[in-house]
């Protein structure tokens, strides 16, 4: 197989915003929240790629939700309301026929997001933007590796979902403890390790690097999917490349939040 034939290939997708409605609010582990959302201004949403991200925006002061306009320079918002708070989060699942879009919130107790989702409930309406674009990596590689903390579970478990039965895969996930684990669904061979920090402080532990470090991994081309706090995210590439041979190009490191920024969300 070529490196073309394996290289992952963006999609361009049309920016649309919508309002939606929250339809449901199911606790899915003590720190984990999944919020589905539905509504007309769902049809034609498209998120083929298991990383792909869309910004959410929070209301202040619980105020209610307002579809900004989408022009040649950017947003623009009522002058009247305050400007809402916006993140990046992970399509979990989309399900068109039932016009229903899941999206998982890690309960950290802190920031817009984090609080949005504690309060949600039914009926509540929130604006969506996205996703910009979807990073497609092909089912030719002979593993997969998906490394991250909680934050990176809603790709993770979204990857392991749609990988065929013919691929073969390793997670490995850092979570606070063993309550937090979810059940994981997939046809792929997949071998799943979780990490169980266990009162040790989120971000600033070598927990997952190590767990990874110490793995007896496969042969073979792999493509690997690293994300969670940011130096975490680098320290584990760094480790991949230098010590264990990875092709660089077959790896997506990606911060999805900095410790000591609350809510920080690096480019992917």
């Amino acid at each position: 197989m070529t490196l073309m034939n394996k290289s992952p290939h963006r999609i361009r997708h049309e920016t649309r915003l919508r309002l939606l409605e929250v339809q449901a609010v199911k606790r899915i582990t003590p720190l984990m929240l999944r919020v589905t959302l539905a509504g007309n201004q769902l049809q034609g949403f498209t998120s083929p790629g298991y990383a792909d991200h869309i910004k959410l925006f929070f209301p202040k002061h619980g105020g209610e939700a307002v579809l900004p306009i989408l022009g040649p320079e950017g947003l623009a918002f009522p002058n009247d309301r305050p400007r809402p708070e916006m993140r990046d989060y992970t399509p979990r699942n989309h399900d068109a026929a039932l016009n229903t879009l899941d999206v998982d919130f890690v309960l950290h107790g802190d920031g817009p997001a984090s609080s949005w989702a504690a309060q949600a409930e039914i009926g509540q309406k929130i604006v969506i933007g996205g996703p910009r674009g979807s990073m497609i990596i092909p089912d030719s590689f002979d593993w997969y590796l998906l490394a991250g903390d909680e934050t990176a579970l809603p790709a993770i478990g979204r990857r392991l979902e749609e990988l065929p039965a013919t691929s073969r895969a390793i997670a490995v996930i850092e979570v606070a403890g063993r309550e937090e684990e979810q059940a994981l669904r997939t046809d792929a061979s997949a071998e799943i390790v979780w990490v169980h920090r266990n009162g040790a402080e989120p971000g600033n532990n070598d927990l997952l690097l190590q767990a990874i470090a110490q793995h007896n991994l496969p042969q073979g081309d792999c493509y690997a999917f690293v994300a969670g706090e940011s130096g975490i995210s680098k320290a584990i590439r760094d480790h991949l490349v230098e010590q264990r041979g990875f092709n660089g190009e077959w790896i997506k490191a990606a911060g999805y939040w900095l410790r000591g920024v609350a809510d920080a969300h690096e480019a992917h």
